[in-house]
């Protein structure tokens, strides 16, 4: 769809195009697809080239390798001069499962939140990941879309709201919050519908956009509530997690916890027994809202 709409679309590989489906794209339009090959560093200087040049370059790769792998050249390269380089991540969390720990990014929010006029998204399912990289290509400046490679549950729709910056209340509630991003959306849903069973009311929103976040959403909702909970297939230090603890600390300090990868690497097994293992299953959520409800 971008690439029949803009000519100044294009998509840059390093030696991934099946596992990332840019193979598509570059069967319809092969004048406008690279494969750089595995030189990660280089995969971004490129793109830089060519955004410069006003190209709109989108780069596939493994979130370990990109950002994982060329940092510097994201930083200074695009980030620093502030182009149009629209990069993701695939394969992020746990979720890539036989693959192992190697393969399995849960640091990329944590080192991209960081960089200034960087927008860092993580969708939720199929649809809000399309709208997320259609609205991407009409941002002006750098975008990183994080990716899982697992197939997931598709829960939003096409007429689902989504907007870069605006987290979206999936459930309102009014005992405690949970603040979810990225395929874990689901599992909060989830959560959210086996405690009203038993009378726990609890508010679920989709915080797709790690950066800028959306502190309006998440402010009103905590001092409604009173108890956040953060969910994200990612390390709990730096990540989404952290964001919405930094600014809550700043502007209205509630009680939280945290489900995530608590300071370890993953390993190989299927995506269900990972999460499980590592505590970011439904259930895993409900003991943290009962937790942090003991803590109002």
């Amino acid at each position: 769809m971008l690439g029949k709409k803009n000519e100044n679309i294009m998509v840059l590989c390093a030696d991934l195009a099946e596992s990332t489906r840019t193979s598509d794209f570059k069967k319809e339009f092969p004048k406008r697809f690279l494969e750089i090959g595995i030189a990660e560093q280089n995969l971004i200087g490129v793109a830089a080239g060519l955004a410069a040049e006003g190209k709109i370059p989108f780069v596939a790769d493994y979130s370990v390798f990109c950002p994982g792998r060329n940092w510097d050249q994201i930083r200074v390269s695009v980030c620093y001069s502030n182009l149009p380089v629209k990069f993701t991540g695939a394969h992020a969390g746990v979720s890539v499962g036989p693959d192992g720990a190697t393969h399995q990014g849960l640091e990329d929010m944590a080192i991209t939140r960081c960089l200034p006029n960087l927008t860092v998204i993580a969708p939720c399912d199929y649809e809000e990941t399309r709208k997320a990289t259609l609205a991407a290509a009409s941002l002006p400046g750098p975008v990183y879309l994080r990716f899982t490679r697992e197939k997931t549950p598709v829960f939003t729709t096409a007429k689902t709201p989504f907007k870069i910056g605006r987290a979206e209340v999936l459930r309102s509630g009014r005992h405690a919050t949970i603040v979810a991003c990225g395929p874990l959306v689901y599992e909060a849903l989830l959560a959210a519908e086996k405690l009203a069973k038993e009378k726990i009311d609890v508010e679920v929103i989709n915080n797709h956009t790690i950066k800028p976040l959306d502190k309006k959403t998440i402010l009103a909702s905590a001092k409604k509530t009173k108890a956040v909970v953060t969910v994200e297939e990612h390390q709990i230090m730096g990540g989404m997690g952290s964001a919405v603890a930094e600014m809550l600390a700043e502007n209205y300090s509630v009680p939280m916890e945290f489900i995530g990868m608590h300071d370890s690497f993953g390993e190989s097994g299927t995506p269900d027994e990972l999460l499980e293992k590592y505590g970011m299953k439904a259930k895993h959520i409900i003991r943290a809202i009962k937790k942090v409800l003991k803590r109002k």
